[in-house]
């Protein structure tokens, strides 16, 4: 056979981009491979065993659409591009996501899934259960709270809360992460499946969980309702509101569905009910709601069946999945519990063992300190024996000087004595001599007195002397230098002999009085010494008996 011969039997292929909700894969498919080919390639890829939730969604003039699983690929109107996009999402929401969610993978694609349609707001969610659930989906991505390695700033790049939600408070997003990382911190010990599921849990609640809505009319000319398709039934609701249904159809309350072009007929089991008829925008519409009509039904009346035997065997795996997981999560909490109890014994016993080595320090320090206090005492002591030795020698000095002082102060008594006894006798003294100076004084007033009778005799005994001599010889009191010597002379002799007596007596009385002054003043500045030395010698008794007194 032939190179060209085996070129020729290679099947044609064409290029398929899937998307899922975290990530991208490409595949080439055969021309004639039918959805459910392509479809079965990508559940092997991901390791997915529940199909029966999910489809490939593609977008075709604006309008979703389900691949079909029972017609070739490129038979449906998918769109003409290379590679061909598909979007592999859950088609399908089971009632309760804790019991038919077996498979991790399943379980893992459902929560980024619903997570998406959360942020996206295509699940409206109150702001309280936002930040409950952001928390649980930050314990699935980061583990176990820890403030030493979760530091503020850790979650600002994550999108975690609708904008709604931020447009709705005026709170920063260290405020919000402060909020989530509250909840989060409570959820430890929590492994990542269980922080999904329990995320899925809390959202399987929420009014819009799980529901595809079509715009419908009940006529053909207006469309004022929403109709609704979930695991449970069909719902319809006003325009405006997507929480509150005015009607509910229960798929084991509905008979029949079927469309004819725009219209679609529900037909309930009771048969004397109300059959609703409602008008959609276009044909395809309709067929997208019968094909989603037709897979929850068939999932509504399987779960009431007895489980297939694959559905039981991998509820078995999955119980013995969950069983060793569990297992396997007590093991690491118990590892994870010993080696961080393992971590805070030894940080006890670092801690411990610092303490210790602070004491020992403190205790070196202490015994230099007690060291160099008893160095220090030894000096005090040495210091205080000499002072003992100056203070004992300087109480005898004491006892000296205070025997001294007694001494001396009966010494100063009898000085005292003696000086106040020189003091009276001063004082005697003083009036003697004050009498003495009055006694003298009066004396020399007497003296003055007989000195000036004298000299008025004199003057008395010149003027009769002269007026004898002008009456004997008037020629001679005009001319006395004519008078003879012999003449004069004879006849003054004998006044002149009487004023010489008078005028000796006179100087002789002036010379004593003069040598009694002089005396008197030598005796008066002898007695102020002797005073001043009195005065001195008194003072200096006073000091030392005030010196005498502080000794003593």
């Amino acid at each position: 056979m032939s190179i060209r011969g085996l070129k020729k039997k290679q099947p044609k292929t064409f290029k398929v981009k899937v998307i899922t909700v975290d990530a991208e894969m490409e595949f080439s498919c055969e021309m004639k491979w039918k959805g459910k080919d392509l479809f079965d390639l990508v559940c092997r890829a991901l390791g997915l065993r529940e199909t029966w939730f999910f489809g490939l969604q593609y977008t075709m003039k604006g309008m979703c659409t389900w691949l079909k699983m029972d017609k070739k690929v490129l038979d449906q109107e998918i769109p003409k591009e290379d590679p061909i996009s598909f979007h592999f999402l859950a088609k399908f929401y089971p009632e309760k996501v804790e019991e038919e969610l077996l498979q991790e993978i399943t379980q893992h694609l459902f929560f980024l899934q619903v997570k998406k349609q959360i942020l996206d707001e295509e699940i409206y969610c109150s702001p309280e259960a936002t930040v409950l659930l952001a928390s649980y989906a930050v314990q699935a991505k980061y583990g176990d709270y820890d403030p030493t390695f979760h530091e503020p700033g850790f979650l600002a790049h994550d999108e975690l809360l609708p904008k709604r939600v931020l447009r709705q408070y005026q709170l920063t997003a260290e405020m919000w992460e402060e909020k989530i990382t509250a909840w989060y911190a409570e959820h430890r010990g929590i492994a990542r499946d269980e922080a999904e599921m329990n995320y899925l849990k809390i959202a399987q609640d929420l009014e819009m969980y799980g529901v595809n809505y079509f715009p419908i009319a009940q006529n053909k000319n207006h469309t004022d309702l929403l109709l609704g398709v979930d695991a449970k039934g069909i719902h319809i609701y006003s325009i405006n509101n997507r929480f509150s249904p005015n009607k509910s159809f229960e798929w084991s309350a509905i008979r029949n569905i079927s469309y004819s072009e725009k219209e679609l007929t529900i037909k309930p089991l009771d048969k004397k009910a109300e059959v609703f008829k409602f008008f959609s925008s276009q044909l395809k519409v309709n067929k997208l709601i019968l094909q989603l009509c037709i897979g929850n039904h068939d999932l509504f009346m399987r779960r009431r069946k007895v489980d297939s035997i694959e559905i039981q065997q991998m509820k078995a795996q999955a119980r013995e999945e969950k069983a060793r997981k569990k297992m396997e999560n007590q093991r690491l909490a118990r590892e994870k519990q010993l080696r961080e109890e393992a971590e805070r014994a030894k940080e006890e016993l670092e801690r411990r063992l610092f303490q210790l080595e602070d004491e020992a320090r403190q205790a070196n320090e202490a015994l230099l300190r007690s060291q160099e206090a008893a160095e220090l005492l030894a000096e005090k002591a040495q210091i205080a024996e000499e002072e003992a030795k100056l203070l004992a020698q300087n109480a005898a000095e004491a006892e000296q000087e205070r025997q001294r002082l007694e001494i001396t102060a009966l010494k100063t008594k009898e000085e005292k004595r003696l000086m106040e006894q020189k003091m009276r006798e001063a004082e005697l003294i003083a009036v003697k001599l004050v009498k003495e100076s009055d006694r003298r004084a009066k004396e020399a007033e007497h003296l003055k007195q007989d000195l000036h009778e004298a000299r008025e005799a004199e003057r008395k005994a010149k003027q009769k002397l002269f007026d004898i001599t002008r009456l004997n010889y008037p020629h001679m009191v005009k001319y006395p230098h004519y008078l003879p010597t012999d003449t004069r002379d004879a006849n003054f002799d004998k006044g002149s002999i009487k004023l010489d007596l008078k005028d000796i007596d006179l100087k002789r009385l002036s010379f004593e009085i003069e040598r009694e002054r002089l005396d008197y003043l030598e005796k008066s500045k002898k007695f102020e010494d002797r005073l001043k030395e009195l005065k001195s010698e008194i003072h200096a008794l006073k000091l030392e008996e005030k010196q005498s007194g502080l000794y003593s």
